[in-house]
This record gives C-alpha cells, sequence and structure tokens, in this order.
C-alpha cells in the first residue's frame, strides 16, 4: 500500500464537481481565519479496494485547512474530501494511512485531523436501517459506527466527530435529463408552486454586487426567523468578488426573483465542474403566496442544465420524514423537486493528542448543549 503527499500550489488544482475541495473554497475560508493548504495525494489502488494490482498509482488534488484554536494549537479540516472514494471496508484503513502520512506536513501542535467525508453512508445501504415506509432512521451509536470503521486498522484510532460541519444529507438532481422529465419529477404540489409563481409574475433575474445589499436583507430576515447565525455582508460580497476562479471551474451566479421591483427572494447558485450547488438561500416572509423561492429554484436548476453541469446539489436537508427535525421544513421543500436523497458519512476525527483532542471533544459537546 502507498499513500503519499506532496505540497501544491491550490491555483494548480484540477476543476472537479466538489465545491469544498476547489481553490475557490480555500480562498473563501481563508476569509475566515482559516489557513488553506494544498496537496497532491498519490495512493496505491489496492488502498481503495482490497486485493487489487498494489503497482497501480490513484492521485488527486486535496485541500486541507488549518484553523487555530489558541496561539499554541490548532487542527486540520478537510472539507468534503479526501475525493478518492474507498469501499466500504477500506474506508478505516485508507483514512488511517492519509492521517499519518500528512501529519509530517502539518504545523507541530496540530492536535487532529477532521475528516469531511462525502462517501456515502455505509448505513444506508442496509434495509435494516429504514423504517416500514421506507425513511432512512440514521446511522448507529457512535461506539458501533467506530467499530466499523476502524476495523482492520492498525491504533483504531478514527473518531466520529460530535458534530458535522458540512451538510451531511442533500437531494441530488440529474441534469441530463431534459425540462419536461424534470417538471414531471417534481411533485405535483412543487410543479403546480413553480407555474403558479410565474402567472403571477415572478421574474428571476441575475445581480451582481452593487445588490448585495438587497440580498443581505432577505438574507437576515431569514436567519432571524431560522434563529440561524449570521454571516457579516462582507462575507457574502467576497463569494462575488472571487470570481477569478471561474478559471478552475468554478462560477457564481446571485439570483433574485422579485416583483415590481421588489425582491421576495434569493440565492447563491454555484457552479464547479458540471455540478450546480445551491449553496445559500434568503427569502422574506412577506408575499409568500407568490411563490417566488419556486420560480428561483426552478430558474436555477435550468440555469446550470444550460450552463453543462450535468447535476445539481440542494446541498442539505433532513435525513428522513421526522417532523421534528429542524430541516423538516427544507426537507419537504427540496423534496418536492424530484431529486434523490443521498446520505453522506459526515466528519471524521484522526487525533495526533489524544490529551488535548479529548479536552478539545469535551469543549464541542458543552457547546453544543448551549
Amino acid at each position: 500500500m502507498i499513500c503519499e503527499l506532496e505540497h501544491k500550489d491550490l491555483n494548480k488544482f484540477k476543476t472537479t464537481n466538489i465545491l469544498p475541495q476547489t481553490p475557490f473554497w480555500g480562498h473563501l475560508k481563508k476569509n475566515q481565519g482559516f489557513l488553506p493548504k494544498g496537496f497532491e495525494l498519490t495512493i496505491s489502488k489496492d488502498l481503495l479496494v482490497s486485493g487489487t494490482n498494489t503497482l497501480e498509482k490513484i492521485g488527486e488534488d486535496i485541500l486541507v485547512l488549518i484553523k487555530y484554536i489558541d496561539q499554541n494549537t490548532c487542527f486540520a479540516y478537510v472539507p468534503y474530501g479526501p475525493k478518492l472514494e474507498p469501499t466500504f471496508e477500506n474506508q478505516g484503513v485508507f483514512l488511517e494511512q492519509l492521517s499519518e502520512s500528512i501529519k509530517p506536513k502539518l504545523p507541530k501542535n496540530c492536535i487532529f485531523i477532521r475528516y469531511d467525508l462525502t462517501w456515502k453512508n455505509q448505513w444506508a445501504v442496509e434495509k435494516d436501517y429504514f423504517d416500514s415506509r421506507g425513511n432512512w432512521i440514521g446511522p448507529p451509536s457512535t461506539k458501533i459506527q467506530e467499530y466499523r470503521v476502524n476495523f482492520n486498522t492498525e491504533h483504531w484510532n478514527l473518531k466520529k466527530s460530535i458534530e458535522d460541519s458540512l451538510p451531511k444529507n442533500t437531494f441530488f438532481l440529474d441534469l441530463t435529463l431534459n425540462e419536461q422529465d424534470l417538471l414531471y419529477n417534481m411533485r405535483y404540489n412543487t410543479r403546480y408552486n413553480v407555474r403558479n409563481a410565474n402567472k403571477k409574475g415572478i421574474r428571476v433575474r441575475e445581480y451582481g454586487v452593487d445588490c448585495i445589499g438587497d440580498w443581505y436583507k432577505l438574507y437576515v430576515d431569514t436567519a432571524t426567523r431560522h434563529n440561524m447565525p449570521v454571516q457579516s455582508q462582507d462575507y457574502f460580497s467576497s463569494i462575488l468578488q472571487n470570481q477569478n476562479n471561474s478559471k478552475k471551474g468554478v462560477n457564481i451566479k446571485m439570483l433574485m426573483a422579485d416583483i415590481d421591483g421588489e425582491f421576495l427572494s434569493s440565492m447563491f447558485l454555484v457552479l464547479s465542474k458540471q455540478r450546480g450547488t445551491y449553496l445559500y438561500g434568503a427569502s422574506t416572509s412577506y408575499k409568500n403566496n407568490l411563490m417566488a423561492s419556486y420560480a428561483l429554484q426552478w430558474e436555477s436548476i435550468k440555469l446550470a442544465k444550460r450552463l453543462g453541469c450535468t447535476e445539481y446539489d440542494m446541498f442539505g436537508s433532513a435525513p428522513n420524514l421526522n417532523r421534528s427535525h429542524p430541516l423538516h421544513g427544507v426537507h419537504i421543500y427540496k423534496k418536492g423537486f424530484g431529486g434523490n436523497l443521498y446520505h453522506r458519512m459526515g466528519c471524521w476525527d484522526y487525533p495526533y493528542n489524544k490529551k488535548v483532542y479529548d479536552l478539545y471533544r469535551l469543549e464541542e459537546m458543552k457547546n453544543m448543549q448551549n
């Protein structure tokens, strides 16, 4: 088994569908206090699939974000990476070897590395984890998850993170379908709302950074209604101002829906190689009967398709139809557009300094309870 890493300039990364593994994401997170580092990872194929030819090698780019907890302590975070996906039985071995290989290239005071895995959740393919109506009930206890993932590893050191950072559950739409089929795949109510919004005069257009104030008003309204933490207006301005990364397969569109010049709904559509991602959405609680968000989403889907995307990521939902989940309403809205629900493995940690890591983990638990 071979697992090697070399430093690589972020701007020389290959294009990818996975937005958080792009130079754009690295630059964006740098503005939030992370230190982005680029690497080129080379592994032997048997690290992905047992029993394959060890002479065959595979390479990929990997973005790692360094975050300092204080002056003396930091951790490493891999957003939606690594992109290479092993078979279930090889996942732990792969992460263990990657973690040990990358350790010398991280700051000496790095206490752990966290992987935010896009890999398909191992328990989302087992019938025992679905209820009688076909709803996924979620993975088993942390102890059981860790036992399976660490199986065949040398150190049994992988830990399920206290919480997940990027969305763990999402809906994907197949944009290789024609528009009529995409409409047909929608739930009846969603399709009706899209058409009704258009009949009532909702217009959807693209805007630039000069309208970021209009976006931000809708965003603050939405965040306040849902008791969400609020990003600064400068943060969203920086997203639009990072257009120079379009050469690396990333393109950003701020779309807004209005009626008679009054903005009712808005979103950031980010195109990364052949995937469109509904990154941020915002709306007013005013004039809900006009269904502006439905017209906005449909125009965004069509735009992504016209610009060459083959898939559309709704970027976050509840894992199932449980009404008590805080994202239940979001889940119903996104499910209505007819995509397939996908469950990711989420965040996993590999501690380098177990004593300090355990203390940090306790702080994370306390913050979740507050």
